[in-house]
């Protein structure tokens, strides 16, 4: 634990994976996108995208449909399932306008085929995408019931060669409990996947986290909600957790 120092928190990145929750969209209103929250993340990505870093982006669908909730009313959870996903399409393609507003080359690629509003997943095609500089956005989870959007995030960093996967979160980094409610929480800097595990210290699903942890893929979780955050941690600033080996 401790504060991470300057020098080993100096990155270098070429490609990384952005993951966002839905709820994240929503600023303080209780459901859907909210415009002015949307427009303010497509500009902390523009910051990124400024320092010719490759940028991927997985975004939940909470904010419009949650699966597991709909599930739990009784709905079978396959069909929820897939109510969540395309709710995440929708999220894709207002971040991607938000994102073109800034003048970002943005597609959004989804892993059910839509092709009047989105492509098809092509693993090629969309790293062609990478190498020329426009954002890729990967949208309706991985095209399966069962599995989270942390694990799409996950799958497609792996498929992208991403070196990091970026969690942007309400909080700075991974803590030992809840720091909303408990004062005394710590904040981990470093902590393995085993532990994230073992802990359930709740960074992604399980699936997720052992999906990065056999391809050695480290998930950085820091907080959205500070203004800079994305650039400042991959140069290294600002207060983060890394998952790693």
């Amino acid at each position: 634990m401790g504060m991470g120092t300057g020098a080993e928190a100096k990155m270098e990145y070429k490609r990384v994976m952005l993951k966002i929750s839905g709820e994240a969209l929503m600023g303080d209103q209780g459901y859907g996108l909210h415009p002015p929250t949307v427009a303010r993340i497509a500009r902390e990505v523009k910051t990124v995208h400024d320092l010719g870093i490759e940028i991927c982006r997985v975004i939940g669908g909470g904010n419009i449909f949650r699966g597991l909730q709909g599930a739990a009313q009784g709905m079978e959870r396959a069909t929820a399932d897939y109510m969540g996903m395309l709710a995440t399409v929708m999220n894709a393609l207002g971040m991607q306008a938000a994102l073109e507003a800034e003048g970002i080359f943005t597609r959004v690629i989804s892993a059910i085929p839509m092709d009047q509003v989105c492509e098809p997943y092509i693993r090629r095609r969309a790293i062609r995408h990478l190498e020329k500089k426009r954002v890729v956005i990967f949208a309706a989870g991985t095209g399966n019931p069962y599995f989270t959007t942390d694990t799409a995030a996950t799958l497609r960093a792996n498929e992208m060669g991403c070196e990091a996967i970026f969690k942007g979160t309400k909080v700075d980094g991974v803590y030992d409990k809840d720091p909303k409610k408990f004062p005394d929480a710590k904040r981990y800097d470093t902590v393995s996947y085993d532990e994230v595990l073992q802990k359930h210290l709740g960074v992604m699903d399980a699936s997720a986290i052992a999906l990065a942890r056999d391809n050695n893929l480290p998930i950085i979780v820091f907080s959205l909600d500070e203004p800079g955050g994305f650039r400042g941690v991959l140069e290294g600033k600002g207060t983060y957790t890394r998952v790693h080996g």
